[in-house]
């Protein structure tokens, strides 16, 4: 294999990256994990309430993150050591432990939301075909599914790759259902693309929703706490080294920040063409559910029963879903090395089945709102940035990258990158504090 990228280091860019393109994986694995409920709802609120005007959350925040990522990636692939070893013995023992407990925390708190939102729309398909069943049974199905599929990953390497490639398949199949609802509405007022990209655009309320509300929970949702923690080690489980630095690059944009722009903008530009350019009074702000949303969707007049139902349902079921698994890989790497245990065997499989506590979602949350989705993003945004300080700590370590460590105006610019991603989250957290949680606490006593 190292014969392969030698080979390919060689080439001009084009053929070398096409040949990279073969061996990507890892990258597609952040994707289904943060191509959940709370990309999909976030998205979805800012194209009903406010047309294309924050159509440029998305992408920037996934560029963020990425610049954060790669760097994770080439710490882990220089070194070779464990990521939370290397975290807690050059960073420090709180970044380390803050790190894995906001892994796991994170992975709890957002399976409560993901297991309502496909239980209660696995309840709408399946009423559409005439069958009458609990929420809690679907989230049982779903529980069912999601502990089978995360099992393959702790077997044979044979089986890593497959459960890749299922991931992989997953990713485009929630790109392939948003695309035709797209194809289906159409794109009214297509100039206004364009502009809807320009960055810090944040437009102000509309029927409760803030603007601002949706931009944190779209930076908290593009990059979470848990998606870190797993990133390195499905590095490590692939076998990848120093030879494959060039190699996890590639597959952080075409495998995580392609895929997520792209599935993110299609459901902003389907929700701005039903609701905010086509009729606006279908939108009733935070009251709307899953299957409520699939219904309007559904209407003959709009993209029908097959489209509105079934594409629209089964694209949220498979974010979910695809999101579940990925979590509860993050809740067992991140138990096993809190304990310093292996990550394989029963132990494994203890830290797997933490967040498996979220199916009681299904059961008390059976009358879920879309908006559950972006107040859970903003909580679990709020785990992430001691982990970013703690790999910005680790990139400037001599002790542990050594000669690795990068030097010049490259590595200035990477750690400024980082940083600029940091003070971003931080800073919109603290606005997010300063204005919205007081409203939400006077709502809340209201």
């Amino acid at each position: 294999m190292n014969e392969n990228f030698e080979a390919l280091d060689a080439k001009p860019w084009l053929p070398r990256t096409f040949g990279y393109l073969r061996h990507i994986g890892p990258g597609y694995m952040q994707s289904a994990m943060t191509l959940g409920g709370g990309t999909a709802f976030a998205s979805i609120f800012a194209g009903a309430a406010f047309g294309y005007e924050l159509l440029w959350v998305a992408p920037l925040a996934m560029l963020l993150g990425i610049i954060v990522m790669s760097a994770v990636a080439y710490q882990t692939l220089s070194s070779g050591m464990r990521p939370f070893e290397a975290m807690k013995v050059h960073a420090g023992a709180p970044f380390a432990y803050g790190w894995a407990f906001s892994g796991i925390a994170s992975s709890i708190i957002w399976q409560f939301a993901q297991y309502a939102l496909a239980s209660s729309m696995l309840v709408a398909l399946a009423e559409s075909l005439g069958y009458e069943v609990s929420s809690g049974a679907m989230g049982a199905v779903a529980l069912f599914w999601c502990v089978a599929v995360a099992l393959l990953y702790d077997a044979r390497p044979s089986l890593v790759r497959f459960y890749e490639k299922l991931i992989k398949a997953m990713v485009w199949f929630i790109i392939a259902c948003f695309a035709f609802v797209v194809a289906k509405t159409g794109v009214p007022h297509p100039g206004d693309l364009a502009a809807g990209l320009v960055p810090f655009s944040i437009p102000g309320e509309n029927q409760g929703v803030q603007g601002i509300t949706l931009v944190v929970s779209g930076l908290a949702a593009a990059v979470g706490a848990n998606m870190l923690f797993v990133y390195p080690y499905t590095l490590r489980k692939r076998g990848w080294g120093r030879e494959h630095r060039r190699l996890a690059r590639i597959d952080l944009g075409f495998g995580m920040f392609l895929p997520y722009a792209i599935a993110a903008s299609l459901m902003v530009i389907a929700s701005a063409s039903i609701f905010f350019y086509g009729d606006p009074e279908l939108f009733a702000g935070k009251k709307i559910s899953p299957p409520q949303a699939a219904a309007i969707l559904a209407a003959p007049d709009r993209l029908g029963p097959v489209a509105g139902m079934w594409v629209f349902g089964l694209g949220i079921v498979a974010m979910a879903l695809s999101s579940i698994t990925m979590q509860m890989l993050c809740s067992g790497f991140a138990l096993c090395e809190m304990f310093n245990w292996e990550p394989r065997g029963w132990r494994y499989r203890l830290g797997l089945m933490l967040p498996a506590v979220g199916v009681l979602g299904s059961v008390f949350w059976s009358d879920v709102r879309l908006w559950i989705a972006v107040p859970t993003n903003v909580i679990c945004g709020f785990l992430l940035p001691i982990a970013y300080l703690g790999f910005i700590k680790l990139q400037l370590s001599r002790d542990y990258l050594g000669a690795d460590r990068p030097r010049g105006v490259a590595g200035a610019l990477w750690i400024l990158g980082m940083l600029v991603s940091t003070l971003v989250l931080v800073g919109f957290l603290g606005w997010f504090t300063w204005n919205q949680v007081p409203h939400w606490w006077q709502e809340l006593h209201s």
